[in-house]
């Protein structure tokens, strides 16, 4: 599935304006300073903002061209909308509000049952929209957007007024929901730490136009490199498989290529060679040019330097882990400019990054 967007929206104080194609597979987030635009591209995608200059189109289909005065109306998307706000109609019961959207889907192909099982509301049905927590509300408006069985699902900060308990239970279910239905989400987030944890691609706005687009991984790698980057703190984005959950000392281990093994804080019982999303601050990392045998950190590992960006009194180092092409892994390091010169670190030379077990964090666990 494409979504492919080509258009402008001017304001009296923001101007936006993308020409870019989004490849649905999975969920992909939309990450940006507030006012950067990520909420007016959901109004757009959905039909929301009907004034704009260009196009939209979805699998081919257009639903919206300024030039040729075509415009779908937001009912006939097929495009499901999620707020951060559940906006569930207060005077009606939890089943009440499903049954509601559901007699809008004319020819449903989903069982409304199973439904209400995926998104675990069996034991909300008869209650009232205020007896309802936070999380559980947007279980709800979740679920009654799934009922309409959109063809795209869009999240516009539906996390962002509840507990991490709650987030990470609704993040769970929307892993679940997106796997078992095959449904495409577009994912609006101010949270980094949840985007890494759940999307497939990222696309990252700065006042009303595009900075990247691409691999999550890849795109908060990019993001380290910004000069001017106050989105978010320098980091290491992984995605690795579950060697061991519990090696018998409260530690998991995740496979680092052939070779060498991260260590952190157990899992849950998980099965292992699952892939594990978890991600390592720049400041928690250290480096030393011999291998630390004796220390209480328990991660060390070899790697290479690949790039040395001096930034004032600080430096952040790019260094890469793994034997061959296939098994390079990126690693970022930020460090004093005084540690740089005293351990004369260059270009090409071997380390070993040096972090402790808590500094490798995830979020789903």
């Amino acid at each position: 599935m494409k979504l492919n967007l080509s258009f402008k929206l001017d304001f009296p104080t923001f101007s936006f304006n993308i020409d870019q194609a989004l490849s649905l597979q999975g969920i992909t987030g939309i990450f940006g300073h507030s006012g950067s635009g990520k909420s007016t591209l959901l109004r757009a995608i959905s039909g929301l903002e009907k004034n704009l200059d260009g196009s939209i189109s979805l699998n081919d289909c257009s639903l919206i061209n300024s030039h040729t005065k075509h415009f779908v109306k937001t009912e006939h998307r097929h495009i499901g909308l999620v707020f951060q706000d559940s906006r569930l109609f207060p005077h009606l019961t939890v089943l009440e509000n499903l049954k509601f959207a559901a007699k809008r889907c004319k020819s449903p192909r989903l069982n409304f049952n199973e439904i209400i099982t995926l998104t675990e509301l069996t034991p909300l049905l008869t209650k009232a929209v205020d007896q309802l927590s936070g999380g559980q509300k947007q279980r709800v408006a979740l679920a009654r957007a799934i009922i309409a069985e959109p063809q795209l699902l869009l999240l516009d900060e539906p996390l962002s007024a509840l507990d991490r308990q709650a987030k990470t239970s609704l993040l769970k279910l929307m892993l679940k929901i997106q796997q078992q239905l095959q449904l495409p989400m577009l994912y609006v987030s101010h949270s980094m730490d949840e985007l890494q944890q759940v999307c497939d691609k990222l696309l990252v706005l700065s006042q009303g136009k595009v900075m990247g687009y691409g691999n999550i991984h890849s795109m908060i790698h990019q993001l380290n490199q910004t000069q001017d980057n106050n989105f978010i703190p320098k980091q290491t984005s992984l995605s690795l498989p579950i060697k061991t959950y519990d090696n018998g000392h409260g530690l998991a281990v995740l496979s680092l290529g052939a070779a060498q093994e991260i260590y952190l804080p157990t899992l849950e019982n998980e099965t292992t060679n699952k892939l594990l999303r978890c991600f390592i601050l720049a400041r928690d990392i250290s480096i030393s040019l011999t291998e630390p045998l004796n220390s209480s950190i328990v991660n060390h590992l070899f790697a290479k330097i690949k790039t040395i960006n001096i930034q004032g009194h600080h430096v952040l180092i790019t260094a890469v882990c793994g034997e061959n092409e296939n098994e390079l892994q990126e690693f970022f390091v930020n460090i004093s400019a005084f540690s740089q010169q005293k351990l004369a670190l260059c270009k090409d030379q071997n380390v070993y990054l040096q972090f402790k077990a808590s500094a490798v964090r995830t979020y789903l666990y």
